[in-house]
C-alpha cells in the first residue's frame, strides 16, 4: 500500500528528527528517528575506525530516542565505562534539540578485532556498565540509572533499563549504515545514516503489565523461572517491531512515517509533532577559561607549552588558545 502524506495533511518529519507516535489499539507509545546530516557531521569530525563510528552512531540514535522524551528543560547523558577496546562512549543531549558525542578507544585492540572479523558492538564494549543520567538543572536532583554491560547490545541495554528500573516493557531496534553517492566528475562520497524505533507497553490497567519471565530470586540453584503469558497486544507489537530490517532504518527514502505505516496501518497509528535534532556543542571560550581559573599554579605549569595553553574540545574538536 502506498502512503501519500500530503493527502493525509501530514508534513514529513524528515531527517534528523524524532517522531513520537501511539498505537492506541495495542496500548503502545513510541518514538521513531531518522538521522542524516547531523549524524554525518558528528562522526565526520572524528577520525574513528569504522566499527567505532558505527557503535557511537548506535549510541547517538538511542540517546536521540530517549533524550527527546524529556518533559522539561534539562540534559540526558548516556555514558559507557568498560574494559573493552572502546572504553568510553559519551552522548549528551540538551533540550530542546542539541546533541553531541565522542568515544575513547584503544586503536591497537580495535584494529586487532577488525583483522579477526570480530569487531562487533558487543566485543568493542566488553564488560562494564552504562549510565543514563537525567539532569534537570540547578537546584534539582539528578537521576542516574545503571545497566551492566556483559556482552550485550545497546538494544538490549535499553530493554533491561526500562524493565528493571521503570518496569516498563520496552522494545528497541537500531540501525546504522553508510551511503555511497557519486557525482559527475567528483568521484564517490560517503556519508553516515542511521535510524531507530522504540516502543513501550503502557496499558491503563496495571495488571496487564506482565513479564514473560520472572526471576526465581532466592530459590535453589537450577530452579526454572516461572513463565506467564504475556499480554497479546504487547506480543503483537513486539513481533511487528522485530520485523524491522536495518535497511528500513537507514534508507533515506524510507521516512519514519512510511515505516510506522508499514508496521501499524492495520491497527492505526497516531503521529505527534516531530522534534528536530541539531549538532550543537556547549563548549565556549568562557567556560574553558572558567575551568582553567580553578587550576593551581602547578597545574597551569603542567599544561603550558611555550608560554601558551591549548585546549581542544573532545566533542566538537574546537581548539581554544590562551596565554599563560
Amino acid at each position: 500500500m502506498a502512503l501519500n502524506l500530503e493527502e493525509l495533511g501530514i508534513a514529513p518529519a524528515g531527517l534528523d528528527a524524532v517522531r513520537p507516535f501511539a498505537v492506541e489499539e495495542l496500548d503502545v507509545r513510541g518514538r521513531a528517528i531518522a538521522f542524516g546530516p547531523v549524524l554525518d557531521s558528528i562522526l565526520g569530525r572524528h577520525d574513528y575506525p569504522e566499527p567505532v563510528s558505527r557503535l557511537l552512531a548506535e549510541a547517538i540514535v538511542l540517546t536521540g530516542l530517549l533524550g527527546t522524551s524529556l518533559k522539561f528543560d534539562g540534559r540526558f547523558t548516556l555514558q559507557t565505562q568498560t574494559e573493552g577496546p572502546v572504553s568510553m562512549l559519551v552522548v549528551d543531549f540538551a533540550s530542546p534539540d542539541a546533541i553531541r558525542a565522542c568515544a575513547t578507544f584503544d586503536g591497537d585492540r580495535v584494529h586487532a578485532l577488525m583483522e579477526a572479523g570480530k569487531a562487533t558492538p558487543e566485543a568493542l564494549l566488553g564488560h562494564g556498565h552504562l549510565a543514563m543520567t537525567i539532569d534537570q538543572g540547578q537546584h534539582m536532583q539528578r537521576y542516574q540509572g545503571l545497566v551492566e554491560l556483559d556482552g550485550i547490545s545497546l538494544e538490549e541495554v535499553a530493554r533491561r533499563y526500562f524493565e528493571r528500573s521503570e518496569q516498563i516493557p520496552t522494545e528497541v531496534r537500531l540501525g546504522v549504515g553508510e551511503l555511497y553517492t557519486r557525482k559527475e566528475g567528483e568521484g564517490h562520497a560517503r556519508s553516515w545514516t542511521a535510524g531507530g524505533i522504540l516502543i513501550q507497553f503502557l496499558p491503563e490497567a496495571p495488571e496487564r503489565l506482565r513479564q514473560a519471565d520472572i526471576d526465581p530470586g532466592d530459590a535453589p540453584e537450577g530452579t526454572t523461572p516461572h513463565e506467564v503469558e504475556e499480554d497479546d497486544a504487547w506480543v503483537e507489537a513486539k513481533v511487528l517491531v522485530d520485523t524491522v530490517q536495518d535497511d528500513e532504518l537507514t534508507d533515506p527514502e524510507v521516512s519514519v512515517e512510511m515505516l510506522l505505516f508499514r508496521l501499524f496501518h492495520e491497527r492505526g497509528v497516531r503521529l505527534f509533532d516531530p522534534q528536530p535534532l541539531a549538532d550543537k556543542c556547549r563548549c565556549s571560550r568562557e567556560k574553558i577559561e572558567g575551568v582553567l581559573a580553578g587550576f593551581s599554579a602547578e597545574e597551569i605549569e603542567e599544561v603550558t607549552v611555550n608560554g601558551r595553553i591549548e585546549v581542544t574540545c573532545e566533542f566538537c574538536n574546537a581548539t581554544y588558545d590562551f596565554e599563560r
